[in-house]
């Protein structure tokens, strides 16, 4: 039930976020399992492979959002939009 309960909260957490963000976080989650799966160093194992993965996600999120750029707006919310003509 615990499980279930994290997994609800990380997936409704990851709704507001942008595709760069989802796959920051989800290739990060991914990528410190598999390390510290394979390594002789769990801990160590995690964090190189938490690392890896999050940037690899990272880079694979944001090349599927061509043309769309974050704003901020004056009271702080962020939110994304096509890019201006040239970017």
């Amino acid at each position: 039930m615990k499980k279930l309960v994290v997994l609800i909260v990380l997936a409704t957490s990851l709704a507001a976020c942008s595709r760069t963000e989802q796959g920051a976080a989800v290739g990060g989650l991914g990528g410190a399992a598999i390390g510290a799966a394979v390594a002789d160093d769990e801990v160590e194992g995690a964090v190189v492979g938490g690392a890896v993965g999050a940037l690899a996600g990272a880079l694979i999120g944001r090349a599927t959002e061509p043309g769309r750029c974050r704003y901020r707006d004056r009271y702080g919310r962020v939110y994304i939009a096509r890019c201006p003509a040239g970017y």
